[in-house]
């Protein structure tokens, strides 16, 4: 076959065995890491990044196996000699490795044409039929890519174009194969084109890699935005439902022997998700204060729109005068008739100010903290199982009575990881220096604020005043 360069300039001599076999060892190398660090990737096909990621890896190997052929190609030269009509099929080639390239050279001037053997297989035409002409090359050629390949070929022969572009072919069996063409036209001693020299080369898998790494991206950036548009979605809904006020609050908001409140939400460090931690308080008709925290199990849009529910039920029965166990069975309730199954931890809270008396229940929720004179411990917890846990569950009642100056401390499991309990009572001393509310959601922030949470978390601090 002639070569792909001018006729009176002589051919470049391939380079030498040594180099081409150290750059085959590199490659093959290469592929073994390649594969190594596929396989110890995590293979959760349901995580559109990470099927994205795989589908990289396949293709990577698939772009290094081709390498790995087209260099044992440059070691080991090009065939004996070439296919010719009549000719047998070689028995003692090498194997599928070489035959995704082939070759051809189309003689303008005498019409003949040359195709090696490989280029034979990839077409899926019996070596000993005639090789196919350039006027007759289109036939094997899907209708909607020949016009491509009749613009390629035309730049060649008439622009001295070199060739490089891809098209789909039909076998004989009825399968189809991408096939990536590069050529480049052969001129005789006058500069006229002689023939047209041409590479070939079976791209299908690559193509298929191509395409699969194309549709897990497309996966992987629409599920990013579904995720981004649920977190919005989230946020606006717990931004709608929490209380709107920032700062302290005092309820009830005349009289003595009232509550100065402050509370802040602090998002989980390793989810982009807002989670169903809410706090809440309430100024009653009765004078009493209602005041509630608690988690709803999961994250997204969905746990917000059920944290509205709860929080919209729990304002109502608390404006209606219904006590705190009594409350937390109806809540049970609730979350049982819900169509989405779900589960919460709450605690609920009435502080009436004439006598200082608190009143709470819980649903396996962390009990509250009571701090006095710069020490502190955790409130006898009354039984209470998990909202929506149990059927028919039921929730036991406790009763405290505060003194000027104490601070009450309700959080959701959260804020600390571990001991929650022993690491927040060690702040006694600094709460007492702190003495308002606000300055001890400071204190907590500051705290905790920068702790690796995998949860999000609610804290709402009330201080008896005078």
């Amino acid at each position: 076959m002639s070569s792909p360069r001018s006729a009176d300039h002589p051919a470049a001599q391939p380079p030498g065995r040594g180099s081409v076999d150290a750059l085959i060892t590199q490659t093959r190398r290469l592929k073994g890491d390649v594969d190594a660090v596929r396989r110890d990737a995590q293979a959760d096909t349901a995580d559109p990044q990470e099927r994205w990621q795989r589908a990289l890896y396949d293709l990577a190997l698939h772009q290094l196996n081709d390498l790995d052929t087209h260099l044992a190609q440059l070691r080991d030269g090009p065939p004996a000699a070439p296919a010719v009509p009549g000719a047998a099929p070689a028995t003692a080639r090498r194997g599928s490795l070489l035959s995704r390239v082939g070759s051809a050279e189309w003689n303008l001037l005498t019409d003949e044409a040359v195709w090696s053997e490989e280029l034979y297989a990839i077409l899926g035409r019996d070596p000993a039929t005639p090789p196919l002409t350039l006027d007759e090359l289109p036939s094997l050629v899907l209708d909607e890519d020949r016009p491509k390949l009749t613009a390629m070929v035309t730049d060649c022969l008439v622009d001295a174009r070199p060739i490089d572009g891809g098209f789909r072919v039909r076998r004989p069996d009825g399968e189809v194969r991408t096939v990536h063409m590069m050529g480049e036209p052969v001129l005789d001693a006058d500069g006229g084109t002689a023939s047209m020299w041409a590479v070939l080369r079976d791209v299908s898998q690559l193509r298929r890699s191509q395409s699969e790494v194309r549709e897990t991206r497309d996966s992987l950036q629409r599920h990013r935005y579904r995720a981004q548009t649920e977190r919005r979605l989230a946020v606006e809904l717990q931004e709608a439902v929490l209380p709107p006020w920032r700062g302290a609050l005092r309820l009830p908001r005349q009289g003595a022997r009232s509550l100065e409140l402050a509370a802040h939400y602090l998002p989980a460090a390793t989810s982009s998700l807002i989670g169903g931690d809410w706090y809440d308080a309430l100024e009653l008709p009765d004078g009493q204060t209602l005041l509630s925290v608690g988690d709803l199990t999961g994250h997204g849009a969905a746990v917000s729109s059920n944290t509205a529910m709860i929080l919209g039920a729990l304002r109502g029965m608390g404006m209606a005068g219904t006590r705190p166990a009594q409350l937390m069975s109806w809540l049970n309730q609730l979350l049982e008739a819900t169509v989405q199954p779900a589960l919460a931890s709450a605690l609920c809270c009435h502080y009436r100010p004439d006598t200082r008396t608190l009143t709470w229940a819980q649903a396996g929720h962390p009990a509250p903290l009571l701090f006095r004179d710069g020490t502190g411990r955790r409130l006898d917890t009354p039984g209470g199982v998990l909202l929506g846990a149990t059927s028919g569950a039921g929730y036991g009642q406790a009763e405290e009575t505060l003194a000027e100056g104490d601070l009450l401390l309700l959080h959701t499991n959260g804020l600390v990881p571990g001991d929650s309990a022993h690491r927040l009572l060690d702040l006694a001393p600094r709460f007492h220096e702190a003495r308002t509310a606000q300055g001890c959601v400071r204190t907590l922030v500051e705290e905790f604020g920068g702790t690796e949470r995998d949860d999000d978390a609610c804290v709402l601090v009330a201080r008896v005043t005078p």
